[in-house]
């Protein structure tokens, strides 16, 4: 069981980020042979990118929509980092995205989807009570949700004032 983080609590990143939402819906059940492979591509694709911290990777969130949909929400440092995975011949989406188009193409036996935000700094804020770690949380790790981070429009004015400044005289 994961452990529980009681009270309030607020996701420690405070820098841009690419939020980027990819999954499939099974649109025919019994054609497990068009969905399967799609099911299975993900793990090894993420995987490959949890272990490379220089691909810009921060993290990701799985999460069921429905019996036929399932949805990963990914954390990326930038675009950037996002479409060179996407593109690079050598890792594992290039060949599972050629695989799927010769396998599925556009017969619609499996859907899938994704859409991308890039997130300028500031242009965020979460909240998570008696939570264990989730979503930008899990990712960026967790501070008390206090001070400046205790309402939703004073997280996202902490967030987009940055760091604090000392603008005491000096002397």
């Amino acid at each position: 069981m994961q452990q529980i983080h009681a009270g309030r609590l607020a996701a420690a990143h405070d820098g841009p980020l690419v939020i980027f939402i990819i999954g499939m819906r099974i649109n025919h059940f019994r054609k497990v042979g068009k969905w399967w492979p799609v099911f299975k591509a993900m793990g090894p694709m993420i995987r490959e990118l949890a272990a490379n911290p220089a691909s810009g990777f921060l993290g990701v969130e799985t999460l069921l929509a429905s019996p036929r949909t399932i949805v990963s929400v990914q954390y990326w440092r930038d675009f950037d980092s996002l479409e060179a995975y996407a593109r690079d011949r050598d890792q594992r989406h290039w060949p599972a995205w050629a695989a799927f188009n010769k396998a599925v193409g556009s017969d619609g036996t499996v859907g899938i989807f994704h859409e991308t935000y890039c997130v300028a700094a500031g242009g965020f804020e979460t909240i998570y009570g008696n939570m264990p770690k989730f979503g930008l949380g899990k990712v960026a790790g967790l501070v008390p949700a206090t001070g400046s981070r205790n309402e939703a429009r004073s997280r996202m004015q902490a967030a987009l004032a940055g760091p604090a400044e000392d603008n005491s005289a000096e002397g």
